[in-house]
């Protein structure tokens, strides 16, 4: 097993990206993207495992963790960035963990290049407006009308109380007390540096864009049908339950799984996770090489 290597590179325009690269290069390939308000230290707990039938690659998106703010954030820049990391890095056919702000990246990626795309695995991603649910009512008002005041009370989550609801809200006592207050304390840091609030508030904004193109990723599942794996957290207060029923009709192969967890389901469940994951990249890996793929 290779050890996680934590690299810089920098790309078109300038930015630079920080991401953690593990596992040999001659295994199949998993882009992780986290979500908000973190970077790739969410999936510590899962490299070490994973890497042993994977090739590992996890940045930090622009603008989180230790990457450089892009001069003008959205969900489609942060995408192209990322496939242009893939690019240098000569990452070939490749799994995408799906979860929360890495989610609309992930879609430009995978849409960009499906043939690319070994599979998916979701977690508490957003690709239905069932999992919009009653929390989104400000801020699809501010989508609707924006302005100054409606962008106020949609980016009024961009706190320190409100990056640590991120990670504790809606889950039971005792599963929220098993994770430490470092790590949103360490996001909140970050948050505070030169570029990062605007960029959080740029991609509330960008987010609206995103949704806009749901039929659109209707159709790219629909026809391409990538093997895909749910790992869901059932506490989760951002995207609805009901989400996870729509990704099972527009997938009607994914194995599902829903878990006692919250929002930040790998602070929490890695240790239940991790073997759903290496099974299904070894299955579906299989099946690929059976089938010539």
């Amino acid at each position: 097993m290779s050890p996680a290597t934590r690299q810089r590179l920098r790309i078109s325009g300038g930015t630079e990206l920080a991401f953690i690269t593990a596992g040999e290069a001659s295994k199949p390939a998993v882009l992780l993207l986290h979500g908000f308000p973190g970077s790739a230290d969410y999936f510590r707990e899962v490299v070490p495992e994973l890497s042993q039938v994977a090739y590992l690659i996890a940045p930090d998106l622009p603008g989180f963790g230790a990457s450089d703010v892009l001069q003008e954030p959205s969900f489609p820049a942060f995408g192209q960035a990322i496939s242009e990391l893939l690019d240098r890095l000569a990452v070939g056919p490749r799994y995408i963990y799906v979860h929360d702000f890495g989610t609309p990246p992930a879609f430009h990626i995978a849409m960009q290049a499906p043939e690319q795309v070994l599979g998916l695995i979701i977690q508490n991603a957003n690709a239905h407006r069932t999992g919009l649910g009653p929390p989104w009512g400000l801020v699809m008002n501010y989508w609707s009308h924006p302005n100054p005041e409606n962008e106020a009370a949609s980016t009024a989550h961009l706190t320190f109380e409100g990056v640590r609801n991120g990670y504790l809200g809606g889950m039971p006592r005792d599963v929220a007390a098993r994770i430490p207050a470092e790590v949103w304390e360490e996001d909140w840091r970050v948050m505070q540096l030169p570029g990062r609030m605007e960029t959080q508030r740029a991609l509330v904004k960008d987010y609206g864009n995103y949704v806009a193109r749901f039929d659109e990723i209707a159709d790219y599942l629909k026809r391409w049908q990538p093997p895909s794996l749910m790992v869901w957290a059932r506490h989760d207060p951002f995207f609805d339950l009901a989400e996870v029923l729509s990704w099972m009709q527009a997938l009607p192969r994914m194995e599902a799984h829903v878990l006692d967890a919250g929002h930040k389901l790998l602070e929490t469940h890695a240790a239940a996770a991790t073997p759903l994951m290496v099974d299904f990249i070894s299955r579906t890996q299989g099946r690929s090489e059976r089938s010539g793929a």
